[in-house]
């Protein structure tokens, strides 16, 4: 039996960097390097981390019927998706959304970025893009090309306060480049052949799609390119970014991180049971009254009449210990009743607890004493719903811990500010 995983275009780099490598995905990657997890945490909230995130797939959606299959085989409603006006998904702007089996259950969230009218990029998850390519294709009518860009695209993400300070550095024109990109917002394509490889080069003219986006809750970008040059930018960006403070940062870092900004994680957090009662409903159309969904799209008819369907619900702990949630752990009741299970259970290293109320070391107003200690964080599943405020305890084979309930976890989070801000 082969015994090796998939590598991406920087493994030799990452070994050379000292990382600690495990398998994800299928792929061999790192999950931390020299620095440590901590630190690389903290750098993503203070100053900036860098990830290698090529191991993720590609899938391209070309043809006049690829918005009308995405609307049949996406949650979002790509006519009424973006801003509280809910304007329609247009040329430069990303969603977040499911794609969704007729059980109603998750095959794998995505985001998808729409480049032109009849050309789309969907960003799902490690070792999916075949699975995802199959599932449109068995949907999809005609008029209609679909591309799997598995092993064809280079990803990474810079994510942090410092991000656009050090990704100007190696761009072309980046006043231009960052003058109106909003949160979920891109420009560029990766593919020179396409007229957008003129909205966002490097000094040396390679063509990026920059993105808006990331998995860590921080300010921050994505960024696609053709794998030739995927070993040579990314060296480049860990150049510039050296007197910002910027840290390689792997996997339990980025763990971490997306847990502590309440983001799931596919296959775990979601997966094949119904796509209800959970934290990230806003992937899904729902109405105003919420009686129906505004578009029928696959998995519709089961969520709608689904009974019985389990909750998921963010939880913070008391401390930094954490339970291993593929113990399994169970979640028990203030009686000691087993009312469901732990589907993530990390330590975000940047939050703390003073006096009751989880600060983070980005809070404006956290106490001038205030030093973190971290929090364990993540999600249950559970048979009821749960009050926010509401103690449970987690139990796995080693120790049991107590948990609150909550709405949010870290706070100060900085995704979604001004990109204006990060350039002063």
């Amino acid at each position: 039996m082969n015994q090796t995983g998939k590598k991406t275009q920087l493994y030799d780099w990452h070994v050379q960097q000292g990382a600690n490598m495990a398998r994800f995905g299928q792929y061999d990657m790192p999950l931390w390097y020299r620095a440590g997890a901590k630190s690389e945490h903290l750098a993503v909230i203070a100053t900036a981390g860098i990830f290698d995130t090529s191991h993720m797939s590609g899938v391209m959606v070309a043809g006049a019927d690829a918005r009308g299959l995405l609307q049949r085989c996406f949650s979002k409603d790509l006519e009424g998706c973006i801003g509280k006006a809910q304007h329609p998904l247009a040329a430069g702007r990303s969603v977040y959304g499911v794609f969704l089996a007729e059980n109603g259950g998750v095959i794998d969230d995505a985001i998808v970025f729409q480049l032109d009218d009849q050309l789309y990029l969907v960003v799902v998850n490690s070792g999916m893009g075949p699975e995802i390519t199959a599932h449109l294709q068995s949907h999809s009518g005609g008029g209609v090309d679909i591309s799997d860009l598995s092993d064809a695209l280079g990803k990474f993400d810079v994510q942090g306060p410092a991000a656009a300070r050090i990704v100007a550095k190696v761009l072309a024109d980046p006043d231009r480049v960052f003058s109106r990109l909003p949160y979920f917002s891109f420009k560029g394509h990766f593919d020179p052949a396409s007229s957008l490889s003129e909205e966002v080069k490097l000094s040396d003219g390679t063509p990026l799609l920059l993105s808006r986006t990331g998995y860590t809750g921080e300010f921050g970008f994505e960024i696609f390119l053709q794998p030739e040059h995927f070993l040579s930018t990314w060296e480049r960006i860990v150049a510039a970014g050296q007197d910002d403070g910027l840290l390689p940062c792997g996997l339990a870092a980025r763990d971490s991180l997306r847990a502590g900004a309440v983001l799931p994680l596919s296959h775990q957090d979601i997966g094949p049971w119904p796509f209800l009662n959970h934290p990230w409903e806003f992937a899904l159309p729902y109405s105003s009254d919420r009686s129906g969904f505004t578009k029928q799209f696959v998995g519709a008819d089961a969520l709608l009449n689904q009974a019985g369907a389990m909750y998921t619900y963010p939880f913070a702990g008391r401390d930094l210990r954490k339970v291993n949630a593929q113990d399994p752990a169970a979640v028990l009741d203030v009686d000691g009743e087993a009312i469901g299970t732990v589907l993530t259970c990390a330590t975000d290293m940047a939050i703390g607890r003073h006096k009751g109320r989880i600060f983070s070391v980005a809070s404006a107003d956290k106490p001038a004493e205030f030093e973190p200690r971290g929090l364990c964080c993540g999600f249950v599943k559970v048979d009821r719903p749960l009050q926010p405020g509401t103690s449970v305890r987690l139990k796995d084979n080693r120790r049991s811990i107590e948990v609150e309930i909550v709405t949010d976890i870290r706070p100060a989070r900085s995704a979604r500010r001004k990109l204006s801000d990060f350039l002063q």
